[in-house]
């Protein structure tokens, strides 16, 4: 009987997330030449592309610490320290943003979406909809709608109301008479919320609303204290209108490209 060696053994390369960033960049630096950096080719190379040492030395880093890197060591890598490496390596936009994803870290070239107005023309789309439409930013609250939103969401995007859906949903009597099965939707939006908001949660709008929330509605506290998650997905969604009756409609959402904080809704009529 034979003992594996430990190379049969071992996990794949990209087993760990250190690793698979490790393997990325690798990838990335044999593929560059010295003339794309403006270094002279020098002696013949062993190896395709940039040594490592040349690759540190545009980052500004030691030779060792970038080798730790490449090989999937557990090593701490600054947001500050992955930039410098996206722009020797001359990854594109998706490469980079693919970068600090493996990594885990936020790049500090990305804008912060709660600071950055909506794009006009996603606004402008919502008008273009004929069926109810509406634009959430990343607390949940319209930026945008159309008039068949407002007609069919009676309470919230009609009239002079509070425009934030969590707050609409959970605190107005306006809700519970027009969700059908409102228990099950609501407890369904807060997990949404929970999942969506995972990456901001500590931020002063969002921490807000959720403690606030969860002051003045006991489902809401009741909800959000489960720990329940779940994607914000499409599906069937009924309505008992003041003025149309029982309506039902299939909820279809999208999110924009470099935008994924904000959420086009379109409810088509089934």
């Amino acid at each position: 009987m034979t003992t594996p060696s430990s190379a049969d053994s071992a996990p794949p390369l990209d087993a760990t997330p250190a690793r698979a960033l490790g393997e990325f960049i690798r990838a990335h630096r044999e593929r560059l030449s010295p003339q794309a950096v403006g270094l002279p080719p020098g002696p013949r190379r062993r190896t395709p592309g940039l040594r490592r040492e040349e690759v540190a030395q545009l980052c500004g880093v030691s030779p060792t610490w970038y080798t730790w890197i490449e090989q999937g060591r557990p090593v701490s890598a600054s947001a500050d320290a992955l930039a410098r490496i996206a722009v020797a390596l001359q990854l594109s936009r998706a490469e980079r943003a693919y970068l600090f994803e493996l990594a885990a870290q936020r790049d500090p070239a990305e804008p912060d979406p709660a600071a950055a107005d909506a794009p006009a023309m996603l606004l402008k789309t919502v008008q273009l909809v004929h069926a109810p439409a509406y634009v959430l930013d990343r607390q949940f609250t319209a930026l945008a709608w159309n008039e068949p939103a407002a007609d069919l969401f009676v309470g919230w995007l009609d009239g002079a109301h509070d425009r934030n859906l969590l707050r609409y949903t959970f605190l107005s009597p306006d809700a519970r008479s027009l969700i059908v099965d409102w228990e099950s939707r609501a407890r369904r939006l807060a997990a949404e919320y929970r999942a969506d908001s995972i990456r901001h949660q500590n931020d002063a709008p969002t921490r807000t609303l959720i403690d606030s929330l969860a002051a003045a509605s006991d489902a809401f506290a009741r909800f959000w204290a489960s720990q329940d998650v779940n994607e914000r997905e499409g599906g069937q969604r009924q309505f008992n209108h003041p003025r149309q009756g029982h309506v039902v409609y299939h909820q279809i959402t999208f999110k924009p490209a470099h935008r994924e904080d904000l959420k086009l809704v379109v409810l088509v009529r089934e």
